[in-house]
């Protein structure tokens, strides 16, 4: 099983590449018993919205 700094690890990886079954199965375990971590997953993922919000809105505006 993981522990919090591992599952932290794989919840950041999860953004930039597509996780093995292993990885997505171990990951959820950990999370399914684990509110920081799933809390952290949460926030992980509404950071990379509000950024490619503001990133577009910042490209929109310089043309």
């Amino acid at each position: 099983m993981l522990n919090c700094k591992q599952a932290t690890q794989m919840l950041s990886e999860k953004l930039d590449r597509p996780l093995s079954t292993k990885e997505k199965l171990n990951l959820g375990v950990h999370t399914s018993m684990c509110s920081s971590c799933r809390q952290f997953g949460k926030q992980m993922q509404e950071l990379r919205f509000i950024s490619k919000r503001y990133t577009k809105g910042e490209n929109e505006s310089n043309k």
